[in-house]
């Protein structure tokens, strides 16, 4: 779609809130960029979280298993700043809009758990999230707490934090490089990209793969795309609204300006599902990706 509005701060919170208005079944993917105002950084921009460090070398599998120090260092360190974090205004805006019955689904590349502290209720974890950990050696789940707790403790050399169930080795239960994405997670998101009338990108580079094709997914079914991103992405040229600023200034705008409209319930006719067939083939999504 050539000829994409492109517009700034307020403004295109404004022109936002029109399309919310008009769309029937709304989903929102959410990248690192709907966190930062949470004081969490992004990835690739130059103030980066990659900036200072190579992420197969500290956020992979292949690091986990071949230098775990320097993999247990970068998380403890990621774990620290997270917990200071708190949901900012885009997170609260979302939430609002899901309880006007406008937005159907959030689906976020972020492990960061923010959107559901924020009272989201329909959250699709693509990259797996830091509210937990989890066993190489066994399937059970964990709190991070427990995982936090190994990490801030002094241990002797080639100590690695341990399962309490089995002993086996305690990591994040986020998708690290060179891990697939989650299929159940991959599965939900394509159904809700190709059910949608509406998909808004916020904060996201749409560099990462498969979870950017997601856009593409929606497109392909007949849903209009609208982006929210500080930076430029590859698929600002198929947006019909593309806005410049930041998330928590422009979703503010445009929730407020919904929520004096009437709510209503949400889905697109009885199974709350329409367009293509939500699956992973015939121009769909899936694979595997990097890390969180």
């Amino acid at each position: 779609m050539a000829g994409a509005a492109s517009v700034q701060g307020r403004s295109g919170g404004a022109a936002l809130a029109g399309l919310i208005a008009g769309a029937r079944a709304v989903v929102v993917f959410t990248g690192a960029g709907a966190s930062t105002e949470s004081g969490l950084p992004d990835f690739r921009s130059p103030q980066g979280l990659w900036r200072g460090f190579d992420p197969f070398q500290v956020a992979s599998i292949w690091a986990l298993r071949r230098d775990p120090g320097a993999f247990f260092a970068f998380y403890r360190e990621r774990l620290s700043r997270l917990g200071g974090a708190r949901p900012n205004a885009a997170h609260r805006a979302l939430a609002r809009l899901e309880a006007l019955g406008r937005l159907r689904a959030v689906v976020t590349q972020n492990v960061d758990g923010l959107h559901q502290a924020a009272g989201s209720r329909r959250v699709i974890e693509l990259h797996g999230n830091l509210r937990q950990a989890s066993c190489l050696g066994c399937p059970r789940l964990f709190p991070i707490s427990v995982l936090e707790y190994q990490l801030q403790r002094p241990s002797g050399p080639g100590e690695l934090p341990a399962c309490p169930a089995c002993g086996g080795v305690l990591r994040p239960n986020v998708v690290l490089f060179g891990e697939p994405l989650p299929e159940a997670a991959l599965r939900e998101a394509a159904r809700e990209a190709s059910g949608c009338d509406l998909f808004l990108v916020v904060g996201s580079s749409l560099q990462v793969w498969p979870a950017a094709g997601l856009p593409l997914q929606a497109l392909a079914s007949g849903a209009r795309l609208a982006i929210v991103n500080q930076e430029p992405t590859p698929l600002d040229g198929a947006a019909c609204l593309v806005v410049r600023g930041q998330a928590g200034e422009v979703l503010e705008e445009a929730v407020a300006e919904v929520e004096g409209l009437p709510s209503r319930g949400q889905g697109r006719g009885p199974e709350g599902l329409g367009g293509g067939s939500g699956g992973l083939g015939g121009g769909g999504v899936g694979g595997s990706r990097g890390g969180r």
